[in-house]
């Protein structure tokens, strides 16, 4: 295929995964307003306000950058795990594997989709939060920037957990077991460094942390992790697991299962 070929394939698909989610908007959008908006509530006003304030923030500020990030973080990795599963179910994606499109469009392709949903969100849940707060982003480009990459590499993981998947439960294995225990433990809520010693040292190994800090840094200037640190974890995340994905469809690992 030539570049122009290639753009029209790469466009057809990110069209189709966009179109996919906009129209079931009620089930794709919505929910998550709805949640983070109970969130903002409950622990920004109710719990907040008798807490304080945590590095030097009240913790409504403290915690939007966090909620947002959670927001993009599900969503598009839950956007590529049912829709590539689906494709898998339905039999699909054998189409696109023979036909003349490089493996890499397909999943590209996929990446982009997940990462327009998670992003979407993560716009919806910001102007949510503008009814709780006033936002003030410290270093715009880099918030724009990690939140980018964070959902680039969720959208990664969504598409390996769906070529592993056997049956429609085994993509909400990863979600429940893995990705809400360590969303919740990655510093949405609060500061590593009120744990102690140990615990600060088990919560570097949660790749969230990293991506929560970051976004926070972004808006509010704040990080319990040097950021140079945290954007190459991130950056070394997204190559490992796209060349897995890659490698993993290359060979139809999941495909012809």
């Amino acid at each position: 295929m030539n570049p122009m070929q290639i753009a029209i394939a790469l466009w057809t698909l990110l069209h189709k995964e966009v179109k996919r989610f906009t129209r079931i908007w009620p089930q794709t959008l919505l929910p998550p307003s709805i949640t983070m908006t109970m969130y903002f509530i409950i622990f920004g006003n109710l719990i907040g306000s008798r807490i304080g304030e945590m590095d030097g923030y009240t913790y409504m500020d403290f915690i939007v950058p966090g909620l947002i990030m959670m927001a993009v973080i599900t969503n598009s990795y839950s956007n590529v795990a049912s829709s590539f599963f689906s494709n898998k179910f339905q039999r699909s994606i054998e189409e696109m594997m023979v036909s003349p499109m490089p493996n890499w469009v397909i999943l590209s392709g996929f990446i982009l989709g997940g990462m327009a949903r998670g992003l979407g969100v993560g716009l919806i849940v910001t102007g949510v939060s503008l009814f709780f707060t006033r936002i003030e982003v410290a270093h715009p480009l880099l918030t724009v920037f990690v939140v980018v990459l964070t959902a680039a590499l969720f959208a990664i993981g969504g598409f390996i957990n769906a070529l592993l998947g056997k049956k429609f439960d085994d993509i909400s294995i990863v979600p429940t077991f893995v990705l809400t225990p360590l969303t919740y433990l990655g510093g949405v809520f609060y500061s590593i460094s009120l744990l102690p010693d140990f615990w600060q040292g088990v919560s570097m190994l949660n790749p969230i942390l990293y991506m929560v800090n970051v976004f926070r840094y972004g808006f509010l200037g704040v990080s319990d992790i040097p950021v140079g640190w945290a954007l190459a974890a991130i950056l070394a995340f997204i190559t490992v697991l796209y060349g897995v994905a890659l490698w993993m469809l290359e060979n139809g690992k999941g495909i012809r299962s």
